[in-house]
């Protein structure tokens, strides 16, 4: 994620300041309202107590606010990178180091969402003692606890590969990124094959329980909805996986794209990558899940609605003051 900022810089280095200020106003206002999309699904979710006494809301909700979060920071550093605001080599670490946090939440939440439903539908009389409360909250807290373990490994491998001695002072010459911090071949070598391993577990374990329910569905002689639903959902979870798998080739398909157009088109199209590739995917769990959950629908479109007769109460306000 924080990788975008370093292809972004070497482009919007020759671009002139008008430029600029519009192509990030459209981008920043998208990403607002896919923000504020994500933050009435979370009110939703714990706006009622069957929410937060359910498992696969608990978990719903703990990949809402990683994408949340994650999208948040990535319109930080996007903007700061807009800006040509240049931070300290502390401070850009921290945003770094807590970006790859949030990176690595996302695909493992899925996974465990993905174990839940494989265990409501192969093993129906084991999931309430099984997928309980107190477990749930149990698998939230290691996942976190193995994203921050990775990312602490990672800060090891930046205090042993960064050049103090040719550290003039704490101010960076570059936009935050992580390329930008320079760091050694074998931080990048730990990272891409630690990527590539969280990826491809990911995806056996979700293939897997889709194997196990699409077995489960063919002998099963009743209650063909529930498995179907839940074999809906684990194809879901592939795609928010593909989906977050893009964002981490966003600067291989940008320079890929790079060698072919001028840059005068390379922003704008930087632009609309950067939108679709990372900030959307963070947004799409929102409306997949808002939109097809029956019991989440109705409350989310209240929400939803209510949100948008305000909006339009606040723009008739303004039409009538210029009036």
């Amino acid at each position: 994620m924080s990788n975008t900022t370093q292809t972004q810089s070497n482009i919007t280095g020759r671009l002139g300041l008008l430029e600029r200020v519009v192509l990030s106003t459209l981008t920043t206002l998208t990403c607002c309202i896919f923000f504020c999309i994500n933050i009435i699904m979370l009110f939703t979710l714990r706006r009622k107590q069957a929410f937060r006494e359910t498992s696969r809301y608990i978990l719903l909700f703990n990949l809402l606010l990683a994408d949340t979060l994650q999208m948040a920071l990535s319109q930080l550093l996007y903007l700061l990178s807009t800006s040509r605001m240049i931070l300290t080599y502390p401070v850009c670490g921290v945003l770094v180091m807590v970006g790859n946090v949030l990176t690595q939440v996302s695909p493992l939440t899925l996974v465990v969402m993905s174990l839940e439903r494989f265990v409501a539908v192969c093993y129906p009389l084991r999931h309430a003692t099984a997928i309980t409360l107190r477990n749930t909250v149990k698998a939230i807290i290691m996942v976190w606890a193995f994203c921050f373990l990775t990312v602490l490994i990672h800060v090891i491998f930046m205090l042993l590969e960064f050049q103090f001695e040719e550290l003039e002072s704490l101010q960076m010459k570059s936009y935050c990124s992580i390329l930008s911090i320079g760091l050694g071949q074998l931080y990048h070598d730990y990272e891409r094959a630690y990527t590539c391993f969280v990826f491809i577990s990911a995806v056996i374990t979700i293939c897997s329980s889709y194997i196990g329910v699409m077995a489960v569905a063919r002998k099963a002689s009743t209650d063909k909805a529930s498995v179907q639903k839940a074999r809906n959902t684990l194809l879901l979870h592939m795609v928010q996986l593909g989906l977050s798998l893009a964002s981490t080739v966003f600067n291989a398909v940008v320079l890929a794209v790079a060698t072919i157009l001028p840059i005068k088109v390379l922003m704008p199209v930087w632009n609309v990558m950067y939108v679709l590739m990372i900030i959307f995917p963070r947004c799409l769990s929102a409306l997949i899940y808002g939109l097809r959950d029956q019991t989440i629908r109705p409350i989310l479109l209240h929400y939803l609605c209510c949100r948008l007769k305000i909006l339009t109460q606040q723009k008739l306000q303004k039409i009538h003051a210029i009036n």
